[in-house]
């Protein structure tokens, strides 16, 4: 996946670029950023780990049960009660709606979701952070219930330029439920490490 972003960067003549990534994205980050650090001016992980703890294996377990054994229809309530807060899905019942649908008018087929998972789990980047020479953000939320926030406090013990956010609440999908403050972070981060 590192190497597909690559890929668009190489496509679209970009030398460098801030790589802002939520989640397995953000692992992408970590690992184009390990792979090729003279293509990124900063690293943005949001909700990320650098290698998966017991906690978010048993979380993606479930996922890939109910896709293996119901369909990709069973899995949307679970992906989004584990990783918005449940106020913030009732009170934007139409719009998960509408997302749901689109998803699964879009899915990516059962195939490739359990490869993705399967890359994300085996990923470990531990041996790799102290290496990392690059301006890093790590944002993370104490409520989310997929990636503990102890994730992002032990990735920034091994970083040497980085900054740790912890915001109180928003869980894995912060930048849905509260994009202003998650903007606000940000965009401060991206300001000090634009040349």
């Amino acid at each position: 996946m590192a190497d597909e972003a690559l890929g668009i960067l190489d496509a679209t003549g970009t030398a460098s670029c801030h790589f802002v990534g939520h989640a397995l994205g953000g692992l992408v980050g970590v690992e184009l950023a390990r792979q090729q650090p003279r293509r990124l001016r900063s690293l943005t992980v949001v909700n990320g780990w650098a290698k998966a703890d017991a906690h978010t294996r048993r979380c993606f377990e479930v996922r890939l049960a109910l896709l293996q054994h119901v369909g990709p229809e069973a899995m949307s309530a679970p992906s989004r009660s584990s990783s918005i807060r449940p106020a913030w899905l009732a009170e934007h019942a139409a719009r998960m709606e509408q997302e749901d649908a689109h998803a699964l008018a879009g899915f990516q087929g059962a195939n490739n979701l359990m490869r993705r998972v399967e890359a994300l789990l085996r990923f470990d980047a531990t041996p790799h952070l102290g290496a990392l020479r690059l301006p890093v953000l790590l944002m993370s939320t104490r409520d989310d219930v997929l990636v503990p926030f102890t994730q992002s406090e032990q990735m920034a013990t091994a970083i040497k330029d980085v900054t740790l956010h912890v915001a109180p609440s928003g869980g894995h999908g912060m930048n849905v439920t509260e994009p202003e403050a998650f903007n606000t972070v940000l965009l401060d981060f991206l300001g000090r490490h634009t040349s």
